[in-house]
C-alpha cells in the first residue's frame, strides 16, 4: 500500500460521509454479529463449537485456546473471567476497538488509514504470545488455562 500523505485527503471528496463509514460500520457489524452468536451460544458447554485440534491431538493450549469463552465472559461483563480464559484475546479485542475508532476517524475525513508497524513490535508481540503459550504449558502456569 503506498504512502498516502497526511495533508492530502485520499477519497474523493464527492464521497458521502455514509460512503466513506460504510465499509468500517460494516466490519463492526460484522463483528457484533460474531460476539453476539458466542455470547448467545455458550463455548462451555459441550458441542456447541469443534475442539481445538492441538489440544485435542496433544494435550497442549495454543495461544487461541480460550479465545471463545474469553469472548461469552466479555459479552456477558465478566472481564475477569475473560482475561484468566484468554488474555491476549482481550487485548486484541480492546486494541480492534481502538483500531476501529481510529479508522472510522480518518474514514470521516476522508483519509486512509495505513497501519504500518514497525517490524521490531511484530516480533515482541509474537515473541509474547510464545510466552504465554510455553508458560501456560508448563506446570506453574496452570492458572493461565482456559
Amino acid at each position: 500500500m503506498p504512502d498516502v500523505d497526511a495533508d492530502s485527503p485520499s477519497v474523493a471528496p464527492s464521497t458521502s460521509l455514509l460512503g466513506r463509514l460504510a465499509v468500517p460500520v460494516g466490519v463492526l457489524a460484522a463483528v457484533a454479529g460474531a460476539f453476539a452468536y458466542v455470547g448467545t451460544v455458550d463455548p462451555n458447554e459441550a458441542g456447541h463449537y469443534p475442539v481445538c485440534p492441538l489440544l485435542r491431538y496433544t494435550g497442549i493450549y495454543c495461544p487461541g485456546c480460550g479465545g471463545l469463552r474469553s469472548a461469552h465472559a466479555f459479552v456477558h461483563g465478566d472481564v475477569l473471567t475473560a482475561l484468566q480464559d484468554n488474555a491476549p484475546a482481550v487485548m486484541g479485542y480492546l486494541g480492534f476497538a481502538v483500531l476501529w475508532t481510529v479508522w472510522v476517524v480518518h474514514a470521516a475525513r476522508g483519509r486512509r488509514l495505513r497501519i504500518d508497524p514497525p517490524p521490531a513490535l511484530l516480533w515482541s508481540l509474537g515473541a509474547l504470545l510464545l510466552v504465554f503459550t510455553v508458560v501456560r504449558n508448563l506446570p506453574f502456569g496452570g492458572w493461565l488455562h482456559p
